[in-house]
Parts: C-alpha cells; structure tokens; sequence
C-alpha cells in the first residue's frame, strides 16, 4: 500500500522543523548560497575573464568562506556572541582550504581534461564548475558532521550571549 504523498510531505515538513531537521535544512541553503556564489564567481573568472581554473577556483572558494561560515555559525547552527578563534574560526578554514585543495584539483583536472579534448572555451568553463560541484558534494556530509559533533556544538555549561528578540537572530538581513 502506497503512502500517500501528502503525508510524506507532512512528515518531511515535521523533520525540518526539528532541531536536527532545521540543522540540515540550514546547512544545506548555507551550502546552495556558497555553491551558486562560487560557481558565479567561477564563471566569471575563469569563463570571461579567461584565469586558469587553478586560479579562479582559489579566488571563489577563498571568498565564498566568509559569508559560509558567518551563515553557518549564527543561522544553522544559533551560535550568538564573539567567535572562538582556536575552536571555531581556525577548524572552519582548516576545512575550507582542505575543500579549496580538493575542489581546486578537481578543478584543474577538468580543465586539462577539456583542454585534452579541446573543447571551446565555454565548455571548459562548464566542465570546470560542474568538477568543482561535484568535489563540493563529496565534502558536504564530512563537513556537516564536522560542525554538527565538534565545531559549533552548543555546550549547557558554557556562557553564551542569550538570542536577541529584536531579529538579530534568526536569518541573516
């Protein structure tokens, strides 16, 4: 007997409402927003402005970490008050620039391979991002559970700032 979707859509709707559920969901827009402003990036760079994939991806994924980590810090994981350079800043990068390493071979890899077959220039672009978009996958889960057990653990016994009533918190304006 088949369930109905509507009730497989209640059930999916009651999970991102859940602490672990909203945790994902969160991430997982966190990480749409870093992918889309890198591969914007990416095109640019490497598609218009002709810089090697080497190059373009380093630039993009550098960049695209500061708003990924503020987003990911305060809205998916609801940490408020001064971050913490050795616990939460230094792992975060450290992670960043594992992904910028991996992302950036992958990307470079692409590259030689579109230049091998000699594809035109807006189809090397095309194969860049999408090897860069599929080393962003293979990272996703490892990072989640990452931040979700080490890095943006809430622990009861430590101070943080209380969460602002004014909207302070919450999605980032």
């Amino acid at each position: 007997m088949a369930v109905p979707v509507s009730a497989r859509v209640d059930d999916l709707m009651a999970w991102i409402r859940s602490g672990n559920g909203r945790k994902v969901f969160r991430y997982s827009m966190v990480s749409v927003i870093a992918v889309i402003f890198t591969i914007i990036m990416l095109g640019i760079l490497h598609g218009l402005l002709h810089w090697s994939a080497f190059w373009s991806n380093v630039t993009a994924t550098a960049v695209a970490t500061i708003p990924s980590y503020e987003l990911n810090r305060k809205w998916a994981w609801g940490k408020s008050g001064k971050s913490h350079l050795w616990k939460e800043v230094t792992p975060f990068w450290v992670l960043s620039f594992v992904g910028l390493a991996f992302s950036t071979w992958w990307a470079v890899m692409a590259e030689s391979f579109a230049h091998h077959h000699h594809l035109h220039h807006a189809v090397q672009t095309l194969v860049v991002e999408v090897a860069v978009i599929g080393a962003f996958g293979v990272l996703w889960i490892g990072k989640f559970i990452i931040f979700n057990k080490i890095l943006f653990v809430h622990n009861p016994g430590v101070l943080e700032d209380e969460p602002a009533l004014d909207g302070r918190t919450g999605f980032p304006t």
